[in-house]
C-alpha cells in the first residue's frame, strides 16, 4: 500500500496499516507503507478506530493540565510534524524550561523504546510521563486526571465505546493516547520511491550523489537501511560528542533575539544572575546507571528530518547544514564513538543535505490536518 490523496484516504489507509479488521496479536505486524518497516501493535491493545478517535481527542484536549492550557500537542505540535521548531526546548507547565528537545512523534509506532534516554519500554507507558511530571503537564496524581476526564460531559461515552464498556482509567487513557500515535506513520518519501520501489526518477542526481555520500560516510551504521525498509535508526544510544562540543564553547557569547531577526551577543556570565545553572544532562546513564551511557542519547530517525529541527536532544542545533558541519569542522572526537570525523567537501556537504530532504513523507500535512479536526469542549 502507498499513501493515496486526500485526508480521508489517507488517514483510513494508516489505520488499515495497523491492521485493525479483528485485532491483532502479539508479534502481529505489517509492511504496508514503502520503506517503513514492520508495525508490531501490542496483543493487549489493538487498534480500533474507536481508540484511535478518543486518543485523538486525549492528545489535542488542554483539560489535560490542571489550568487548561496545556495539551500533548503543544509540545509535538501537529502543524510542526509533531515537534517543535520554534524552540530550542519546549516550555512546560507555568513557563517552565524543559531540559530536553521535543522529538517528533512521527512515526513513534516503529521505536523500541521511549524518550531520547530510552526511559520508557512502551508507548502506554510513556504518555503518563509527560501527563505527570512537574515541569510538563503537572499533573498531581494518575487519579487526579481520570477524575477530570470522567467529569467532562464531552468524554461521556467514548471510553465505554471504545473499551468495551470500562470507563477511564490509567490502562485505557494509556492505551487509547498510544493507538492515536501509532497512527502517525509517515514514510513513502521520494527516495523510498526511489530505493524500494524503483522509481529512478524521483530523486535528482544531487539528491543521489547525496545518497553515495550517506552510504560513504557510514551514516547508515547509526541511521541503518536494509533490503526491506528504513527505519534510519538503530534504536541504540550514543554519544555524538554534543556533551563536549558545550563544555568547550561554555564560554562564548550567547546569541539572544530580542525581536524578529534582531539578535545580539550577551557573556554567558551576565546571565548567571538571571536563572539557575544548566542541569547536565547525562543521557541514557541516568537511566541504566552504566557509566559508558554516560551522554548517550537514543539515535534518532531520519525520516522527514528536514521538517524536524532544531537537532540534538537539546535542541542545539538549528539546521542540517549545521550539523553536517558539527560533524565535520566542529566535531569533538571520543573513543566510544560509532564514527568518525566526516571529511567532506562543500558540495558533498551540500549533495547530503538535499538528499536528507528527500526523506520527506508526502503524508505529513494531512496528518497535521486530521489532528486539528478535533474539536474539544474547552
Amino acid at each position: 500500500m502507498t499513501i493515496r490523496h486526500g485526508l480521508r484516504a489517507t488517514i483510513h489507509a494508516v489505520i488499515g496499516a495497523l491492521l485493525i479488521a479483528g485485532g491483532v496479536s502479539a508479534g502481529d505486524a505489517t509492511h504496508s507503507i514503502l520503506g517503513l518497516p514492520s508495525v508490531v501493535v501490542p496483543a493487549d491493545n489493538p487498534i480500533t478506530p474507536d481508540k484511535v478517535a478518543l486518543g485523538k481527542k486525549l492528545f489535542m484536549d488542554r483539560r489535560m493540565s490542571p489550568n487548561n492550557t496545556l495539551s500533548c500537542a503543544m509540545c509535538h505540535v501537529p502543524e510542526q510534524s509533531f515537534t517543535q521548531n520554534e524552540l530550542a526546548t519546549s516550555v512546560g507547565f507555568e513557563g517552565k524550561s524543559l531540559r530536553r528537545n521535543s522529538p517528533t512523534l512521527l512515526n513513534v509506532a516503529l521505536q523500541d523504546s521511549f524518550q531520547r534516554d530510552g526511559a520508557k519500554a512502551s508507548l502506554e507507558a510513556q504518555v503518563w510521563g509527560p501527563l505527570l511530571a512537574h515541569n510538563e503537564m503537572a499533573n498531581g496524581s494518575v487519579a487526579v486526571v481520570v477524575e477530570r476526564i470522567i467529569s467532562l460531559p464531552d468524554y461521556s461515552g467514548l471510553f465505554e465505546q471504545a473499551f468495551a464498556g470500562k470507563s477511564a482509567d490509567e490502562i485505557s487513557i494509556g492505551q487509547a493516547l498510544a493507538s492515536y500515535e501509532r497512527t502517525l506513520l509517515a514514510g513513502n518519501s521520494r527516495f523510498d520511491r526511489w530505493y524500494f520501489g524503483g522509481a529512478a526518477n524521483a530523486l535528482s542526481a544531487a539528491e543521489q550523489a547525496g545518497f553515495r555520500v550517506f552510504m560513504a560516510a557510514n551514516c547508515n551504521a547509526c541511521h541503518f537501511i536494509d533490503e526491506q525498509a528504513a527505519p534510519f535508526t538503530d534504536n541504540r544510544f550514543h554519544n555524538t560528542g554534543v556533551h563536549a562540543a558545550q563544555q568547550r564553547n561554555a564560554s562564548r557569547p550567547i546569541s539572544v533575539q530580542l525581536a524578529p531577526g534582531v539578535k545580539i551577543a550577551v557573556d554567558p556570565r551576565s546571565l548567571s544572575n538571571l536563572s539557575e545553572p544548566e542541569h547536565q544532562d547525562e543521557g541514557r546513564f541516568e537511566v541504566s546507571g552504566d557509566p559508558r551511557d554516560r551522554f548517550a542519547f537514543k539515535t534518532p530517525s531520519l525520516r522527514n528530518v528536514a521538517l524536524t529541527g532544531p537537532y540534538m536532544h537539546n535542541g542545539s542545533i538549528a539546521t542540517l547544514e549545521q550539523v553536517i558541519e558539527f560533524y565535520t569542522t566542529n566535531y569533538v572526537s571520543q573513543s566510544e564513538l560509532r564514527i568518525t570525523r566526516l571529511e567532506l567537501s562543500a558540495q558533498s556537504m551540500s549533495n547530503l543535505v538535499e538528499f536528507l530532504r528527500a526523506l520527506t513523507a508526502e503524508n505529513v500535512a494531512e496528518l497535521s490536518r486530521d489532528a486539528r479536526s478535533i474539536r474539544n469542549g474547552n
